[in-house]
């Protein structure tokens, strides 16, 4: 995913309503699948509609979605699709303001949990997994670096690149079976 479209979250609006848990399912299911209505997100997330529709408003309020009417077959029809092809921030856009400071630090945490409830779901649910995905397809590694600002900006970047370039390669139509999987990478300074 180039830089072009990635979207810079700056607003604790938008970072609010990224980081609530059903709408980052929402945001996850058409980041996988595509443009998608409220009656399609609801029985994938098995919410209501009325619920779904509330969050996908919200999330379009903070404009990290927008509608795709000319997919509608009818003017009841709501398809909506993701802004932009990912999101990203930082917390010094948050530290001129001590609420909205926190509001970034609130946001950071939610998102580990959600990163770590990822990883926790495999480690319970591997075992009913076919031998050919629990074999090396879940990778945890760690190391520790003695890095400079800009050194450990530059690992960020291609750390960033990596995870991007795999994201938004072209899927080939090879016949084989793929199926959705969860990559992060956090790099922070710290003492063992």
């Amino acid at each position: 995913m180039s830089d072009v479209n990635v979207q810079h979250i700056r607003d604790t609006r938008a970072l609010s309503a990224l980081t609530h848990p059903l709408r980052r399912q929402l945001m996850d299911l058409m980041k996988l699948n595509g443009p998608a209505t409220a009656s399609a997100l609801s029985q994938a997330t098995g919410q209501a509609v009325g619920n779904v529709s509330h969050h996908l408003r919200v999330l379009a309020d903070a404009a990290l979605i927008e509608e795709v009417p000319e997919l509608a077959r009818d003017r009841r029809e709501r398809w909506w699709r993701l802004v932009s092809g990912g999101v990203r921030w930082t917390h010094t856009d948050f530290e001129h303001d001590p609420a909205e400071a926190a509001v970034a630090d609130a946001a950071a945490r939610l998102l580990i949990d959600r990163h770590m409830d990822f990883v926790r779901g495999w480690l319970t649910d591997r075992k009913g997994e076919e031998p050919d995905w629990r074999d090396g397809c879940a990778v945890s590694t760690e190391t520790w670096l003695h890095l400079t600002p800009d050194e450990a900006r530059q690992l960020a970047k291609e750390l960033t690149a990596l995870l991007d370039r795999w994201a938004s390669r072209p899927i080939p139509d090879d016949g084989l079976q793929r199926r959705p999987v969860f990559a992060f990478a956090h790099a922070v300074p710290a003492t063992p």
